[in-house]
């Protein structure tokens, strides 16, 4: 057992800056006797002890007016300061006094913490060159409202940076301010090199919570590095290979330096002189824009760049290659005048710097032929056309051209089509149509007077004469003659009366009538027997009961006093000597 006072506290007490800080204070009275008196001190920056409160029995007496309000003592005896800020971060003393025993005491350590606010991070806004002599200025880093003050440290893609001679440097600035709670700016300067164009710089800081070091990271931020082109790169887009004469087309330089350069383009002539296409060039984002090139555009272009900073100057050479289609020729053999029956052979033959290919297409566009020859055979007037060969560069889509070639078939007209038989009235106004072909083309002739009108179409040539019916031309008819430098055609057209085919159809009417009068006659002669009011017979009569003769059968003999003539008539139709008796018809009707 101890034989003296003891007083007992903790090191270190720690606290947020708001909260409460509660300070123990434990002792121990030999022969457990109680304490007289007990006294809280403080001690201020002076390292001297400003006491806070006196303890006598349940006495309390606060003596500072710094705390009033904010000190409480339990019943352990236990110091409480409520609404603790940073200024109260020293040292508290604990001194107990126990009559005989004498008095003791202790001490503790009151830490009070504030947790810093999240770090910014300002990046230089201008722009850092790699050919800076100056160490220059990477990012800014602010802490603020921390306590105690934290440290700051620097990181570039995930690695942390250290001071450098001549290479990186990091001064800080410690600013307390009328809070008590610190500020803290750390400053990065360092070199950079092209690579650091995609960088990432952020800053880390570091402070102390119970007991233990925390971190708490900033945004990561990029800065704008500057440093000249190394490599230049000219290109034709879309790419030189496919580029065909009419295209629009772009030189594209590229430079790997920031900022860009100053772009200029020329085109090298003859004798290697170079012509300045700068002004038709964007000279900022490096582009020339070539419309609708041709044959003459292809050759070799420089881009050439400067760099403002140090003057220094690259250029790179492109080989434009324009491909075309030129020359195209179509040969006819044989380059005669083609009569009906010959034949000929169409060739064609064109110049390119890529690999050709040919097709012939008639007139409406059909493809007739492959290959750069076309042999017709058999020719007529109908074979006439327009006959194109289509010259077409299969590796460069889209590159093709076309020639057209006349065929024509030279011959004597051959009337193909006229208006004949055509029935006609006498007086009637109508048209005869006369249609010939031939080569060259015709003239068509009428022997009779009337309004003629012509139309052609290709090979084809049509006459329609407007003329009045007459007996002179229904009796003759017309004549169609065609004729050109090769020969003469002619044909008849025939005109008809048409009175003939109306008496044949009165003809037919009037039979028809004949034969229904002759139809209802019977039937009245029918009814008028079956009534009993007629009997048969004239010389003699015949009885009709007689069995031989059927109840449903009536036989009607019909005479005429023209009988005689009749017969004639027929006798002399057929040559033939027949009785009267033979012509008289007889007509069986069957009783239902």
């Amino acid at each position: 057992a101890a034989s003296k006072l003891e007083v007992s506290m903790p090191a270190v007490v720690e606290v947020e800056s708001g909260g409460t800080a509660r300070i123990e204070c434990n002792f121990y009275i030999p022969g457990n006797d109680s304490y007289t008196y007990i006294n809280w001190f403080y001690i201020d920056h002076r390292n001297n002890r400003v006491r806070l409160c006196h303890i006598t029995g349940s006495e309390i007496l606060e003596e500072n007016v710094d705390y009033k309000g904010r000190l409480s003592v339990g019943e352990d005896k236990a110091l409480s300061i409520s609404r603790v800020t940073v200024l109260d971060a020293r040292t508290f003393v604990c001194q107990v006094g126990a009559g005989s025993h004498g008095e003791g005491e202790n001490r503790t350590e009151l830490r009070v913490y504030k947790v810093p606010e999240a770090p910014e991070i300002t990046a230089n806004p201008g722009g850092i060159s790699v050919q800076s002599s100056d160490i220059p200025q990477i990012a800014q880093c602010v802490s603020r409202n921390s306590f105690p003050h934290p440290n700051i440290t620097w990181h570039k893609n995930g690695e942390k940076l250290q001071p450098e001679d001549k290479m990186v440097k990091i001064p800080t600035t410690l600013t307390r301010e009328s809070s008590g709670l610190y500020t803290v700016s750390s400053t990065l300067f360092a070199h950079v090199t092209r690579e650091d164009r995609n960088s990432l710089y952020y800053c880390t800081v570091h402070y102390w919570l119970r007991g233990q070091i925390r971190t708490v990271e900033s945004q990561r931020v990029n800065v704008t590095v500057f440093y000249p082109a190394e490599h230049v790169k000219l290109q034709v887009m879309p790419s030189s290979a496919l580029v065909k004469e009419g295209d629009d087309i772009k030189l594209v330089c590229e430079a790997d330096g920031n900022p860009a350069p100053v772009f200029s383009f020329y085109k090298r002539e003859l004798e290697n002189s170079w012509q300045d296409l700068t002004s038709l060039a964007d000279t900022n984002s490096g582009v020339l824009n070539l419309h609708g090139v041709n044959k003459s555009s292809s050759g070799l272009y420089r881009c050439q760049t400067l760099d403002l900073d140090d003057m220094r100057q690259m250029e790179k050479d492109v080989e434009l290659v324009v491909n075309y289609i030129e020359g195209i020729r179509v040969k006819m053999e044989p380059s005669s005048p083609l009569q009906e029956g010959d034949s000929v052979r169409l060739s064609c033959d064109a110049h390119s710097p890529v690999a050709l290919d040919y097709q012939w297409r008639d007139e409406k566009g059909r493809k007739v032929a492959e290959g750069n020859q076309l042999f017709l055979s058999n020719l007529t007037f109908e074979t006439s056309s327009n006959f194109s060969c289509k010259v077409i560069a299969p590796s460069v889509p889209g590159l093709e051209r076309s020639k057209q070639v006349a065929v024509a078939v030279q011959g004597k007209p051959r009337i193909v089509a006229i208006s004949s038989p055509l029935y006609v009235r006498q007086d009637e106004v109508v048209n005869l149509t006369c249609k010939a072909i031939a080569f060259p083309r015709p003239s068509v002739h009428w022997n009779v007077n009337g309004t003629a009108h012509e139309y052609v179409e290709n090979q084809h040539i049509a006459s329609n004469l407007t003329v009045r019916v007459n007996h002179d031309l229904l009796r003759a008819g017309a004549m169609c003659r065609v004729s050109n430098a090769l020969g003469v055609s002619e044909k008849h057209i025939q005109l008809l009366d048409q009175k003939t085919p109306e008496s044949k159809g009165v003809i037919i009417v009037a039979i028809i009538v004949c034969i229904l009068v002759v139809a209802v006659l019977g039937s009245v002669i029918y009814f008028l027997h079956k009534k009993g009011k007629i009997s048969c017979g004239r010389a003699g009569k015949q009885d009709i009961t007689k069995p031989e003769a059927r109840k449903d059968k009536i036989v009607v003999e019909v005479k005429s006093d023209k009988l005689s003539e009749e017969a004639g008539l027929l006798q002399g139709a057929n040559g033939e000597k027949r009785s009267a008796a033979h012509q008289v018809g007889q007509s069986v009707v069957h009783s239902p």
